[in-house]
């Protein structure tokens, strides 16, 4: 070999040196985890939240620098603070909440001023009749404020969380999620190994379009500006009448108007209408001004407008929630009209739903099956709640919805407990269920029939007042009465002891074999609908698995093969 021959396989042998070198450091590191959620709103947040309460390791990532900073999607109904109360951070959210803490009712009027108008309800919950049902109750806590709770929360309990952080790229195989993010501050690519994905990504979610998902529904409903503004002399236009919102119904400016802090700060949500061309950038300063002073009713408001954010009401449900290792949680499986806040309390028990399912799969005490059970419970209760929410977007005349012929719902308020409290899993990972059943009832019933949310008792543990809700969280809990008459506290300990399912037990009455006493002398089997020698089976959900009636010949066998048919055990 000539000089010149080694020169040359000398240069190109130190290229190919460089560009291996060059690659080891620029490209992207690995990162093996459990489960990886795109998306870092209520959604996203709340999933990482209820995995790390059941040590689950996770990433999350967000391709925006940090929370909301725009004040909606205030309403959290009671079913989610039950699920905040079960995870330790309902007493932070409501303190974030206090300000707006003695805001109760929903006013409908032409304008402010007189006393025109009617109260759609003056109280979320007029007489405390709500106490008889749960231990919770609703709270108004903006996005903006709940979303920093959550973060700290979900921080603390191990989670990684890595806002400013894109999803670039992901291929879902049988064997896991291999995803590509990169940091918008550094530009620097990670590649992350999962084995399963949650897509919390929005209603737009790139995740869902790639997994070539469809969408049900009507679609687009209606078209909002979100507008934030100052004005010190609204507050004494709004007096004493401390609403959640107000919808202003003058036909040439109507709107509605949510306080912020009963003071200062106020958002005000005006008709748009791109479908006949009307853009964002027509709604200036001076048109929102005007149209807020109208609506209000006072020609010389003090207004100074400090943001604006559009948004697009549409009921759309995916037409399915899991595609392999990926599933999809929150508005990128379902939208819905904001009315009532359905939307982001349907996404939040989204996420409590699959969590401990993700956590019994990857903890292999349940079979792969058991992920098939979150399309077949959630997806149904998205759609009744969808449909809901349209009609209650026309009981409160929401600016800009045009509802089609004949919607209508019977009457403001209508059912609205059942929506968010009594919906029922006919199917899914339920046994003892009539799949006939109405996902949503039309009478409220927790009276503790398989499918349903349990039964809230007020109890004493070892002293300790509690709600039998708090006891469902990291296990199956199995409910008995204080003589073990059916042995099924008996059969509960011994399936605990030689299984890796985690199974706790308790009996409950009077008496010194109790671990729980039902505090003002309470039946407990009454309230859960069988007899003190049956027994009810509760999920990690706090959902209602399975009941037994009564005394069984062999307690231990069937306990196991309801366990195996919840779990998907073959």
């Amino acid at each position: 070999m000539n000089h010149r021959a080694e020169r040359v396989e000398h240069e190109e042998q130190v290229e190919r040196t460089e560009r291996a070198e060059r690659a080891e450091h620029v490209g992207p590191a690995v990162h093996r985890v459990p489960v990886l959620i795109v998306g870092g709103s209520l959604v996203g947040l709340s999933t990482s939240v209820f995995l790390g309460r059941l040590g689950v390791r996770h990433t999350l990532v967000e391709r925006h620098r940090g929370t909301s900073i725009h004040p909606r999607g205030r309403g959290n109904n009671v079913r989610t603070m039950e699920l905040f109360r079960t995870a330790g951070v309902e007493p932070m959210i409501r303190q974030a909440a206090a300000t707006l803490a003695d805001n109760h009712g929903i006013l409908q009027t032409p304008t402010l001023v007189g006393d025109a108008g009617e109260w759609l309800f003056k109280q979320i919950d007029e007489g405390g009749g709500l106490a008889r049902f749960s231990p919770s109750s609703w709270c108004l806590c903006s996005q903006n404020d709940l979303e920093p709770v959550l973060l700290e929360h979900a921080r603390e309990l191990g989670g990684d969380l890595r806002y400013a952080t894109e999803l670039m790229s992901f291929d879902s195989g049988p064997d896991g999620v291999t995803a590509v993010v990169k940091s918008r501050e550094t530009g620097e690519h990670t590649r992350i190994l999962a084995d399963y994905l949650v897509a919390a990504d929005g209603p737009r979610s790139p995740a869902r379009e790639q997994l070539g998902i469809g969408q049900s529904g009507p679609g687009e409903l209606f078209s909002n500006v979100s507008i934030t503004f100052r004005s010190r002399a609204l507050a004494d236009v709004v007096g004493e009448r401390r609403f959640i919102v107000c919808y202003l119904t003058d036909p040439d400016a109507d709107g509605a108007l949510l306080p912020v802090d009963n003071r200062e700060n106020w958002v005000f949500h005006a008709p748009w209408h791109p479908e006949r061309g009307e853009t964002l950038e027509e709604f200036t300063d001076e048109r929102c001004i005007d149209h807020i002073r109208r609506a209000v009713g006072v020609p010389d408001l003090d207004v100074e407008i400090t943001g604006r954010a559009p948004w697009h009401a549409a009921q759309r449900v995916a037409t399915s929630y899991r595609a392999g290792r990926v599933l999809l949680a929150g508005d990128s499986a379902h939208e819905m009209s904001p009315t009532g806040a359905f939307g982001s309390n349907t996404g939040i028990q989204d996420a409590h739903n699959l969590a401990w399912k993700l956590a019994a799969v990857l903890g292999g005490w349940a079979g792969e099956g058991l992920l098939d059970s979150y399309d077949a419970e959630r997806r149904p209760v998205a759609e009744a709640t969808s449909a809901r929410a349209a009609v209650r977007s026309a009981e409160h005349s929401h600016p800009g919805y045009a509802p089609p012929p004949g919607a209508g719902g019977g009457g403001p308020q209508r059912g609205i407990l059942n929506v968010a409290l009594g919906y029922r899993y006919p199917v899914g990972a339920v046994v003892g269920t009539d799949p006939a059943t109405p996902v949503v009832p039309d009478r409220l019933d927790l009276s503790g029939a398989p499918g349903s949310r349990a039964p809230h008792l007020a109890v004493r543990l070892r002293g300790e007042p509690i709600s039998t809700l708090d006891l469902y969280e990291r296990s199956f809990v199995l409910l008995s009465g204080a003589g073990d008459e059916g042995g099924w506290h008996a059969a509960a300990v011994r399936v605990a002891a030689d299984t890796p399912v985690p199974l706790d037990a308790y009996r409950i009455g009077e008496g010194p074999g109790a671990e729980l006493t039902p505090e003002g002398g309470a039946d407990w089997a009454q309230a859960h609908g069988t007899t003190s020698g049956g027994a009810v089976l509760v999920r990690p959900d706090g959902f209602v698995a399975w009941r037994a009636a009564g005394p069984v010949p062999d307690a231990e066998a069937v306990l196991r093969d309801v366990l195996r048919e919840l779990l998907s055990l073959g």
